[in-house]
């Protein structure tokens, strides 16, 4: 009888160390795999909605242009303002003093000699420029019928009795402004840079100093004139708020608009400085 016996099967795991390594790897395989095999089914099903309606949003406004185009009808754009509006923004800063030898208004025997010429002739000469007076009174955007309009309101109020002429018919108004049926208007998507101060010093010169120092009338130093404007720079911003606030040499004070605050002279000295730097 032999002594011989069959060859044991040995098992792979011979430590605990490998047990735990092989309890670990069939937990963590399977999960790997379901993981693998979930982002593969969304990717097969495409981008959600979501993104979808994020990426139109980011190309909407990548694509977006920089202004806005409002399309307005050209009529509503043509707004004609009455001879005292006129007046007190144009025409002011020398009639109410009789600065430059303006007829002052109220002063009949001064207006009594020029009515005599008439609307029209009165209304060409003031587009034109007369003497010291420059086109317009130094505002270009006044229209023809504004500038006949001022001049009936400061005849009426220096005792004549003339009627304001009225307003452009809208249709003639459409034509003067353009020759389409529209006006298009294009908006910054930004907001203007000049900011409030500047923007109240042009309106204030626009007004008050333009008829003057837009042709340098009587001395004034002409806008944008660096030369003229170099020594009173040297000055320095308050002799030159002082003077314009006192008046000095054919200047009156406050350019001759007395209703002018002190904020708003400065702001009309700053902008025209701000014309010459």
């Amino acid at each position: 009888m032999s002594d011989s016996h069959p060859p044991e099967h040995s098992s792979p795991i011979k430590t605990p160390k490998q047990l735990v390594i092989v309890i670990v790897v069939s937990f963590v395989v399977p999960v790997l795999l379901i993981v693998m095999l979930a982002q593969l089914a969304m990717d097969l099903a495409g981008p959600s909605a979501t993104d979808s309606a994020a990426a139109e949003e980011a190309v909407a406004k990548r694509i977006k242009p920089a202004g806005t185009v409002v399309v307005a009808d050209a009529s509503a754009l043509q707004q004609v303002r009455d001879g005292k509006t006129v007046t007190e923004a144009a025409c002011i800063a020398c009639h109410a003093s009789g600065a430059l030898n303006a007829p002052k208004i109220g002063d009949k025997a001064a207006w009594g000699k020029l009515t005599g010429r008439g609307l029209d002739a009165l209304t060409a000469s003031a587009i034109k420029g007369v003497r010291q007076m420059p086109a317009r009174g130094g505002n270009p955007d006044i229209s023809d019928v504004e500038i006949a309009r001022a001049i009936v309101y400061m005849v009426n109020q220096s005792g004549g009795n003339w009627k304001e002429p009225a307003a452009p018919a809208p249709a003639a108004a459409t034509a003067a402004a353009a020759p389409a049926a529209a006006a298009v208007m294009v908006a910054a998507a930004a907001p203007a840079a000049t900011g409030g101060d500047a923007a109240r010093g042009k309106s204030v010169y626009d007004s008050s100093c333009a008829a003057c120092h837009s042709a340098g009338v009587a001395g004034a130093p002409k806008t944008g004139d660096k030369a003229a404007w170099a020594p009173r720079l040297k000055s320095g911003k308050d002799a030159l708020y002082a003077a314009v606030l006192k008046g000095k040499g054919a200047m009156p004070a406050k350019g001759g608009n007395a209703s002018l605050t002190e904020a708003d002279v400065k702001a009309s000295v700053d902008y025209m400085l701000g014309l010459v730097k």
